[in-house]
């Protein structure tokens, strides 16, 4: 007798091994025909999958959360089908799952195109129609070897020739396609409906530039039409929000390519990171903290203590100077270390908080560079905290709710909340791992809030929580983090003096809030679309005259509120009232200021908004109040 335990804690037994399918079929109809797969123990599997002993069951419908994996893993072999069918000949290589969807690279006797994708989308529909069952077999890591060398597939074969003789393998079929693939997929190719390909690029096999370049092909895939329509309408929205296109129109910074990977920030643009960082600036104050500054470069030899060499080198950049070599941070954490090392601390002292906006570099892939949303050289709002095992969670529950004013200020209000848990390569032992997760598994709890934990993604030295953003139009960005590291204050030799008069390590917390400056100031102007609230607006006003008459009054105005602290231009060009309105408004500054002979006479300005609202004639006095009360977060 097999017993299957479902979601809702009921049991249902059955007499022989049984598969997924059927047992969908045993609870109804209904859930048969809308099954994708099964999650048994955990582990997903195909709706064919048999289960021989006792377990847990869920049915996987296009309402679980791992459908639209399933989805787009089965919808990247329709489109490797459809390929092969247009174009007898092409090699197939590999077909993962991306944020959104999924891309297959191909191997053929020339590159496609955008102009080819029409043709292979409406194959991949005929496919669809025609209903084809998908099914699951298995050979022994030679047997696939030969079968794909067999049928022309050699880049696949080379692919299994990697794995252990040992493995066995999964072969996923559909009419006349086969790969390699380990699933699970769903049961039929009439499952696939919400699809599109997006766009063709080049990728060398195995990513190495001395091999062939293959044609890779990107497409979406969705539980339904509406997904698929709300995703490409937030695709085109996102596409009118592209911080490189805003920042060129509203003249924030560049990139060039003697500089990759490092921004060029122009006289508006930095205006806008100063806002960002004297805001940021006043949380460190408000909070305890100490700001601090720390070399550049250091010795390889701090690297190495510090475990950044042994986990980290491929990233680093290094140097020479008279036969020694140096790296350029890509971390604050074992500067600020060395500051804190600087005299002996009592337990008394702690916990002791830096703060720096720390310049880093990090040898980033030329590929992976976007804007300044993926950089090479970077600042962090970054932080140090150094205090006694007793401490951490009083300290990360204050971080956690800092953290969330600082997201509310710049506009964020949906907060997802994740811990990343031990990767695979770490420091330390487990019980250390386990005391650090512990720590903030407990700070959440007292904060109240759920969260998501995610296997294997902490830092090599210590887990993290992790705060995800969702902007205006509906994509997430992760920003902040606060890691527990017990790690680097002993390989560095950080102690304090505790009640006993024994020395201790310190526990270290990395915290930030923004992260990256770069790449927060990149996801402001897409959330924002370059229409920055006044308070946060590179400049808050502009004053214009409508003839030279009213030139020395501008000119008043201007430096009232420049005095005031406030970011104001005048603009007293020959040109037309109107022209000058239309300028500025496509520049998003949040207020226009007009004088005419009337607002001179009575010592007024009259005030329009960029959105085109007329505010009317006011005395500057009320105009200052107006923008005092919207400069709130940095007042």
């Amino acid at each position: 007798m097999i017993n299957i335990t479902l979601p809702d804690g009921s049991r249902r037994p059955f007499e022989h091994p049984v598969s997924v399918a059927d047992i969908a079929l045993s609870i109804g109809p209904g859930l048969a025909k809308a099954a994708l797969g099964g999650k048994v123990d955990g582990k997903l599997v195909d709706a064919s999958f048999v289960i021989e002993n006792d377990a847990a069951l869920e049915i996987v419908t296009d309402k679980h959360p791992d459908a639209l994996d399933v989805l787009r893993h089965s919808t990247a072999h329709l489109l490797a089908q459809a390929v092969q069918r247009l174009f007898p000949g092409t090699q197939v290589t590999i077909g993962p799952v991306i944020d959104n969807g999924f891309f297959y690279d191909f191997a053929y006797e020339r590159q496609f195109t955008l102009e080819d994708l029409p043709a292979i989308e409406a194959e991949m529909l005929k496919i669809v129609k025609e209903a084809l069952p998908v099914s699951r077999s298995v050979k022994s890591r030679d047997d696939a070897v030969a079968y794909f060398q067999g049928i022309g597939e050699h880049y696949k074969a080379e692919i299994i020739q990697s794995i252990p003789a040992t493995e066995d393998l999964s072969l996923y079929t559909q009419g006349e396609f086969t790969d390699l693939c380990r699933g699970p997929h769903v049961p039929g190719t009439e499952k696939l409906r919400a699809f599109k390909l997006m766009k063709v690029a080049g990728a060398y096999w195995r990513g190495d530039h001395n091999n062939q370049m293959l044609s890779r092909i990107y497409g979406t895939a969705w539980l339904s039409d509406k997904d698929l329509k709300a995703y490409l309408v937030q695709l085109e929205e996102a596409e009118k929000r592209d911080h490189r296109k805003i920042a060129k129109q509203l003249e924030l910074f560049h990139l060039q390519e003697e500089a990759p990977g490092l921004v060029f920030w122009h006289p508006k643009g930095w205006q806008l990171w100063q806002v960002v960082e004297q805001y940021m600036r006043g949380v460190y104050r408000d909070s305890g903290y100490q700001e601090v500054r720390c070399p550049q470069i250091l010795d390889v030899s701090l690297w190495k203590k510090s475990g950044h060499w042994d986990n980290y080198k491929e990233n680093m950049f290094f140097t020479e100077s008279e036969k020694r070599t140096y790296a350029l941070k890509p971390m604050n954490c074992p500067g600020h270390v060395q500051v804190f090392n600087q005299g002996l601390h009592s337990y008394r002292d702690l916990p002791i908080r830096y703060g720096e906006f720390g310049a880093c570099h990090r040898n980033e892939p030329s590929g992976a560079l976007h804007g300044i949303l993926r950089v090479r050289g970077f600042t962090q709002d970054d932080g140090h905290i150094f205090c006694t095992p007793d401490q951490v969670e009083a300290e990360v529950t204050d971080f956690h709710r800092q953290a969330l004013k600082v997201y509310e200020d710049f506009g964020f209000q949906d907060v997802q909340i994740k811990i990343a848990l031990r990767p695979e390569s770490r420091l330390g032992d487990d019980a250390t791992w386990d005391k650090a997760e512990a720590a903030l598994r407990a700070a959440l709890s007292a904060c109240g809030v759920a969260w998501e934990e995610l296997p294997g993604e902490g830092a090599f030295y210590g887990p993290k929580i992790e705060y995800h953003l969702k902007d205006a139009i509906g994509r997430t960005w992760q920003l902040g983090t606060m890691q527990v590291d017990f790690m680097m204050p002993a390989r560095l030799g950080a102690e304090y003096v505790d009640e006993s008069s024994t020395k201790r390590h310190p526990v270290m917390l990395h915290r930030a809030i923004v992260g990256s400056m770069e790449r927060f100031i990149g996801i402001l102007i897409e959330n924002h679309a370059g229409a920055f609230p006044a308070w946060l607006a590179p400049v808050q006003a502009v004053v214009m005259n409508i003839t030279d008459a009213q030139a020395d009054w501008v000119e008043s105005v201007r430096k009232t509120l420049l005095n005031q602290g406030f970011r104001v231009q005048a603009d007293l060009r020959n040109e037309k009232i109107g022209y000058k309105i239309r300028e500025h408004t496509l520049q998003k500054v949040p207020y226009l200021l007009v004088v005419g002979d009337r607002e001179k006479e009575n010592g007024m300005i009259a005030v329009r908004t960029r959105s085109g609202e007329d505010l009317g004639s006011m005395p500057v006095a009320d105009f200052l109040a107006k923008l005092r009360a919207e400069n709130g977060p940095v007042a």
